[in-house]
This record gives structure tokens, sequence and C-alpha cells, in this order.
């Protein structure tokens, strides 16, 4: 009789399979969220350049070097990311613990608590990492900005 030898990976294989799965589709859905605030940041803060070049080119007309426009426009951009980034930390929060109470969120914890703060901060940072840069990249046209055209209307 032969004996079907397999490892413990191989045997559990199967029966992870739906959790690997649903792991999968929920980081694809992560990734794509992501790519959508990364987006979203940047189109606003570039809408926002866009509407504010004769200030811009006023700004740097008077005296202002492109460190300060730099500053500027990632500030402004980023305050508003923060608040964004603070009232998501306090949803999260509450809705964690409403979502905790569902037997189906239960069983996926595995072992790990539904507030995780290592989580919380490493999403926080991520997202304001990934808010920074969409902000910077407008930040940089507009302290490429030619006052003389700016200013002429062109």
């Amino acid at each position: 009789m032969p004996v079907d030898v397999e490892t413990l990976d191989q045997s559990f294989s199967a029966a992870l399979y739906p959790f690997k799965a649903f792991g999968a589709v929920l980081v694809g859905g992560g990734l794509m969220a992501l790519l959508l605030a990364t987006i979203g940041i940047y189109g606003t803060v570039s809408y926002s350049v866009a509407q504010r070049r004769r200030e811009v080119g006023i700004r740097m007309a008077l005296g202002a070097v492109r460190s300060d426009i730099l500053r500027v426009v990632v500030g402004q951009g980023m305050k508003v990311v923060a608040y964004g980034l603070a009232i998501g930390l306090v949803l999260g929060l509450v809705l964690t613990r409403v979502l905790v109470s569902l037997p189906i969120v239960r069983s996926l914890l595995f072992g790990i608590s539904a507030i995780d703060v290592v989580t919380f901060i490493g999403v926080t940072l991520l997202l304001a990492v990934v808010a920074l840069v969409a902000c910077y990249i407008p930040a940089l046209r507009a302290a490429r900005v030619d006052p003389g055209l700016t200013l002429r209307g062109l």
C-alpha cells in the first residue's frame, strides 16, 4: 500500500486557500484605494496650484525663492491631509469597535487585536508619505513658474 506523504504546508494549503484568496483581494483593494487617494490628492493640489498661478508669479516677482513657494504649497496641501488623517483615525477606531462585534470579522483576526497600534500608526505614516509626494510634485511645478510670463498673462 502506497503512503501519501506531504508537508504540513501542503496538508493545510487547501484549508487555508479561502483565507489567502480573501487576503489577496483585500490587499488589492487597499492598493487601489491608496492609488485613488494619491491621484485625488495630486489632482486637488495641482488644481489649486493652477488656480493660484498669478499669486505664485507675484510672490516670485516680489522676491520669494523657490523654497518659499515649495513650503507654502506643500504646507497647505499637508494641512488638509493632516485634518483628513485625524478624522480617518477617529473614524477607524470607532468603526473597528463596531466591526469586531460581527462574528465573521472576529474569525479573520487570528490572534491580533482589532485596534493594533502598530497597524494604525503604520498606515497613517504611509498615507502621510504618499500625500507628501502627491503635494510635492505640483509644488515643484509651481516653483518653476516664470514670474514675467505669469504677470503678462501668458
